[in-house]
C-alpha cells in the first residue's frame, strides 16, 4: 500500500499560513495566477460547505490483468511532474489565486480483496474531501477484487478530485497519459505540457465581455421561466444527496440516435427536449410559457491551442432558456434547441455568474434548478488499448459516481461500454423527495419518441405521459 504524501502547503482552508504560504508572491516563491470567474463562485461554495463532499468528483473503472503497484505509483507521480495542474492548490487570503508548486506527491493506496466495502469506501472518500490549500488534489484508490476461476485478476479503481481544479473531460486525459507512463514501466519522457493552466487563465483575462453581455442579456430576457422539474409543494423533511438510476438498453439508444439524427439533432439534443417538457408540464401553464435549465459544456471549443487536450475547469454550466407550448411540434422543439445550443457555443467559457449579472434577474434569483450533463469524454489515443493488450491488460471507460449537487437536480447521461444510455440523477432531497418516477418518465419518453409520428405535438407527448405513466 502506498501511503498518503503531501507536498509543500500554501494555505490551510481557514486562511491561517502555513509553511512554504508565507512565500505566496515572493520572487523565490511559487508561480501563482488568478482564478477564473468560474473558479471563484465554485471556489466560494466549496468553502461554505465542509465536509459535504460538494465538487469532490468520482470516476471509476476496471482494469482487468496484471497491475504492478510501484509502477502504478510511478506512473501517476510522471504525470503529476508533468502537469503543474497536478501541483496547483489555492491560496485563498486576499484575492483567491492559484498556486503552482515545482513539487507534488501522487497519493495512491491499494486495498486487497476483501479487506473493504466498496461503496462505503467510495463515500468515505468523497466525505474526505481536499485541502484545498495544498496541492494535489487528485488521488487514486486501488482495490482489488476476489479473484474468479477463470480470467484475468481484476482491480477497481477509484480516482477522486476537487473540481474546482479539474474536470471530467480533463481527468481522461491526465488518465490516457498515465496509460502511457505505465506503459513505459512509469516514466514520461519529456518535460512539462504547454499550453497549460497559466496559458488558459491568460487567455480567459484577454477575452472581450461586450459581445458575451450583449447575447446573454437577450437570451435571459422575458418572463421568469419555470425552474423546477417537480410541482411546488410541502417540505420533503429529508436532506442529503438521493440518486437514482436508468438506463435505455443498446438497441432502444440506437434508436434514438437514428431518431434525433433524422431530426438533425443528437440524443443530447432528444434529452434537452423531453426534459423541457417535463419543466413545463411541471410548471403547470396551459399556453406557451418559457422553461429553463442548464447544460453542461466541455469549454474545449476556444480558440486556444489544443484546448481539447488541456487538463482544467474548462468545463462549465450554462442556462438555456427556452419556450415551450403544447401546440408546438416535437420537431420544432428540437430544431429551437439546436440551434440555441450553437448560439450559446460561442460564449461557453463566460461563467454562470457573469450571466446572472447581465441578465438582469434579482440577484437571490436562480438562473437554473436542474442541470443536465452528457458527458462526451475524448477518445482513447489511438494504439493505446492495443498497446495495453499486449501487456495483458484491458481497461473499461471510466463512469462518473456523481457528486452531490449545487443544484435541486443534476442528470448524468453517457454512453456505456454496451452501448446503452446510462442515466443517473443526483438530487437535492430536501427539495426533491424521489428522482425516481422523474428518472423514469424521462427515460421512457426517450424510449417512446422515435415510435412518434413526425407531426407529433408538446401536447402529444405530455397526453401520452398522463394517460400511460411509465412504470419503473
Amino acid at each position: 500500500m502506498t501511503k498518503e504524501h503531501h507536498g509543500d502547503a500554501p494555505l490551510l482552508p481557514d486562511g491561517s499560513p502555513d509553511g512554504a504560504a508565507r512565500s505566496v508572491g515572493a520572487p523565490d516563491g511559487p508561480d501563482s495566477v488568478p482564478l477564473t470567474p468560474q473558479q471563484h463562485s465554485l471556489l466560494r461554495d466549496a468553502i461554505a460547505h465542509p465536509g459535504t463532499g460538494r465538487y469532490v468528483e468520482q470516476l471509476v473503472w476496471r482494469w482487468h490483468g496484471p497491475l504492478d503497484t510501484g509502477r502504478f505509483t510511478r506512473a501517476w507521480q510522471a504525470v503529476f511532474d508533468r502537469e503543474r495542474v497536478l501541483r496547483a492548490a489555492f491560496d485563498v487570503r486576499g484575492e483567491p489565486r492559484i498556486v503552482l508548486y515545482e513539487n507534488a506527491r501522487a497519493e495512491v493506496v491499494r486495498h486487497a480483496a476483501g479487506t473493504v466495502a466498496w461503496d462505503e469506501l467510495v463515500e468515505r472518500d468523497r466525505l474526505r474531501g481536499f485541502d484545498l490549500g495544498r496541492p494535489g488534489l487528485l488521488r487514486i484508490t486501488l482495490v482489488d477484487e476476489p479473484p474468479a476461476p477463470a480470467g484475468p485478476a481484476t482491480t477497481r479503481i477509484l480516482l477522486t478530485h476537487h473540481h474546482v481544479l479539474l474536470d471530467g473531460w480533463s481527468v481522461v486525459v491526465l488518465l490516457q497519459e498515465f496509460y502511457r507512463a505505465y506503459l513505459a514501466g512509469g516514466e514520461l519522457p519529456g518535460g512539462e505540457r504547454r499550453p497549460d493552466i497559466r496559458d488558459y487563465t491568460r487567455w480567459l483575462a484577454a477575452q472581450d465581455t461586450g459581445p458575451a453581455r450583449e447575447f446573454w442579456s437577450r437570451a435571459m430576457t422575458g418572463t421568469a421561466p419555470a425552474l423546477t422539474p417537480v410541482r411546488p409543494g410541502p417540505g420533503t423533511g429529508n436532506s442529503g444527496p438521493g440518486r437514482a438510476a436508468a438506463r435505455l438498453c443498446a438497441a432502444e439508444a440506437e434508436r434514438l440516435r437514428t431518431w434525433a439524427a433524422g431530426h438533425a439533432a443528437t440524443e443530447a439534443g432528444a434529452l434537452q427536449a423531453v426534459w423541457a417538457i417535463l419543466l413545463y408540464r411541471a410548471g403547470g401553464a396551459r399556453g406557451p410559457s418559457p422553461v429553463g435549465f442548464g447544460v453542461a459544456v466541455s469549454g474545449r471549443g476556444i480558440p486556444l491551442d489544443v484546448a481539447e487536450r488541456l487538463p482544467g475547469l474548462l468545463m462549465n454550466v450554462l442556462p438555456m432558456t427556452i419556450q415551450v407550448a403544447p401546440a408546438q411540434g416535437v420537431a420544432l422543439l428540437l430544431a429551437q434547441l439546436r440551434d440555441l445550443t450553437l448560439d450559446m457555443a460561442a460564449y461557453e467559457w463566460v461563467s454562470l455568474e457573469q450571466i446572472h449579472a447581465w441578465s438582469g434577474r434579482p440577484a437571490a434569483g436562480q438562473l437554473l434548478d436542474s442541470v443536465l450533463v452528457f458527458a462526451h469524454y475524448p477518445r482513447m489515443a489511438d494504439g493505446l488499448e492495443t498497446a495495453l493488450a499486449a501487456q495483458d491488460i484491458r481497461v473499461s471507460p471510466p463512469g462518473a459516481v456523481g457528486a452531490p449537487a449545487a443544484y435541486p437536480v443534476v442528470l448524468l447521461a453517457r454512453r456505456d461500454a454496451d452501448g446503452g444510455l446510462a442515466l443517473t440523477a443526483v438530487h437535492d432531497r430536501g427539495r426533491i423527495a424521489d428522482a425516481g418516477q422523474l428518472l423514469s418518465e424521462c427515460a421512457w419518453l426517450l424510449r417512446e419518441l422515435p415510435r412518434t409520428a413526425d407531426d407529433t405535438t408538446v401536447g402529444d407527448i405530455l397526453r401520452l405521459l398522463a394517460e400511460q405513466p411509465p412504470v419503473d
